[in-house]
């Protein structure tokens, strides 16, 4: 039988349930289990597709085209698995079903409440997860904190489902803070035994507290939460602020989190978990042999999550490289001609990072021009790639009034235009180009001899293309469309001849990069970093 961990958050929002969440799972996956997470966010929205990044961090892509929340990238890099639409329910989507399956009559005219239908609703999609892939535990992230207006639906689901499979087959991980009051001198619990009396208030004992701290929690402590939360003491766990989020399985392993869950939910210990990549990685994380920094050209950048999966992959591939790169977050509109030499002075290499809208665009173009003229490496992504393409036609082509049609809807020369399957769209959430897709690669270029392969597949989320239009003009120039859809001929990737390294694909390489695999783009883009830093030494 299927055994669930849910995993909810008191006090705070921003504590890090996610990254618990994915560590519990690594931990369990390393003792022989098959594990998957599931997010359950309380917002109304269907999917975070349509948020701004500022309001919700990094819209994640799967591979079957689900636009999630950022924490479904944080399970598929700690568990080093992919998901897909199944792994993230909102009320949105709750609700929505429930709505519909009311106007089909599926009811038979019941008046559709709250409970039980729409907690009823959200059960259904937990256990499909389970079926779906015949796991032994599925771990269950609910979004938000304890008390929220929003979550009291999700926590009823959880109460109802602890009740009717049993405490051995049901657990409840909750994550709260003890703050340390610097004028006293001392950590507070009662901020921690408030959240538990939330908890208990909709029916729900937590089975294991995992307390975030700046300080050590003394054996005192512990005991003093464990009394007021009807726990034993080594279900009190110390979650430290550590350096790096991949510390995290490490710290939780040494606290007995993962043995702790085994013993309530009565697994059989199958095998001490098996961490050797996870602990050489960390190795390698925490002694680089070099230092380099890199520049991200972006429109979001004062919200870090707006980039998480660009942060993460430049982790992994760093480590690849034994390299730390140290990130320059460059505002896209605050470049121009008159500043761009000052802005990319020292770097040695800039990502010019996916987005939407006109806001920035101009900056991204010259910090381009810049790198291009200057032979320092570039990668580009998403609207990078067209940025690049409307800089090299502008400039190199002699096509002055170069645009996308995004830009500038009546551009003259539109040489990234809406693609013909979006222009009868109107709704804009999940819409877009989304999902994993086929590239081939042309033999001898650079993508190529990054891969190692001819085929790929790759993430996409995006409404507008290279205009093939133009194709022969721009590789006529020196800028060559090294890999293309085998299906569509649509330009995936461009590279610039007689150039160090000049490289922008319309994918999302940064979502399919995990700490045991990193993505050879990243890998290759720190190592034309370091050679360009060596070469400038």
């Amino acid at each position: 039988m299927t055994k669930y961990i849910f995993v909810t958050g008191g006090v705070s929002s921003s504590l890090g349930k996610g990254i618990i969440a994915a560590s519990v799972g690594k931990l369990l996956q390393a003792r022989g289990f098959s594990v998957t997470i599931l997010k359950l966010d309380p917002y109304i929205n269907v999917d975070p597709g349509t948020l701004n990044p500022y309001e919700h961090g990094e819209c994640y892509v799967t591979e079957d085209g689900a636009e999630t929340d950022l924490d479904l990238g944080h399970y598929e890099r700690f568990l080093n698995q992919n998901s897909s639409q199944a792994n993230n329910v909102t009320t949105g989507r709750i609700y929505q079903s429930v709505i519909n399956r009311e106007r089909a009559g599926d009811y038979l005219g019941k008046t559709v409440q709250v409970v039980p239908h729409i907690t009823n609703e959200i059960k259904r999609n937990i256990m499909a997860l389970a079926n779906q892939g015949n796991y032994d535990i599925v771990l269950v992230e609910i979004g938000g904190t304890v008390g929220d207006i929003e979550s009291l639906p999700y926590v009823e689901a959880m109460r109802q489902m602890r009740w009717e499979l049993g405490r051995e087959n049901c657990l409840t991980v909750h994550l709260t803070l003890v703050p340390y009051l610097r004028a006293a001198g001392e950590l507070k619990t009662k901020p921690t035994q408030h959240s538990v009396k939330e908890l208990l208030g909709s029916g729900i004992q937590p089975d294991i507290l995992v307390c975030r701290t700046e300080h050590p929690l003394s054996m005192e402590i512990k005991r003093k939460l464990a009394l007021f939360c009807n726990l034993d003491a080594p279900s009190v766990i110390e979650a430290r602020d550590a350096k790096s989020i991949y510390d995290v399985p490490m710290l939780m392993l040494k606290e007995k989190l993962d043995s702790n869950i085994l013993t309530k939910l009565r697994l059989l210990d199958r095998h001490e978990p098996k961490l050797d990549r996870w602990k050489r990685f960390l190795g390698q994380l925490k002694n680089p042999m070099h230092e380099i920094e890199i520049g991200l050209v972006g429109k979001y950048i004062e919200l870090q999550d707006a980039y998480k999966s660009i942060h993460e992959a430049f982790i992994h591939a760093g480590v690849s490289n034994e390299c730390k790169v140290h990130i320059r977050h460059i505002h896209s509109a605050h470049i121009n001609e008159s500043t761009v030499a000052q802005e990319l002075k020292g770097l040695s290499a800039v990502l010019v990072a996916p987005g939407f809208g006109e806001r920035g665009v101009e900056g991204k173009i010259t910090a381009i021009r810049y790198l291009r003229e200057n032979n320092i490496p570039f990668l580009g992504i998403c609207l990078g790639m067209q940025c690049a393409v409307i800089e090299f036609a502008r400039h190199v082509l002699g096509l002055q009034q170069a645009n996308s049609t995004e830009m500038q809807a009546q551009t003259p020369e539109p040489v990234i235009s809406l693609m013909e399957e979006q222009e009868s769209i109107e709704n804009l959430g999940g819409s877009m180009r989304l999902g994993a897709y086929p590239c081939q690669l042309q033999e001898g270029s650079k993508m190529a001899q990054i891969y190692g392969q001819k085929e790929i597949s790759e993430r996409h989320r995006h409404r507008y293309e290279f205009n093939n239009n133009y194709l022969q003009a721009f590789e006529e120039a020196g800028l060559i469309a090294s890999g293309r859809n085998p299906e569509t001929g649509l330009v995936e990737a461009v590279e610039l001849k007689n150039h160090p390294w000049f490289l922008a694909v319309q994918f999302h390489p940064e979502y399919k990069s995990r700490v045991e695999s990193p993505h050879p783009i990243f890998i290759d883009f720190i190592r034309a970093a370091l050679a360009y830093k060596e070469s400038e030494a």
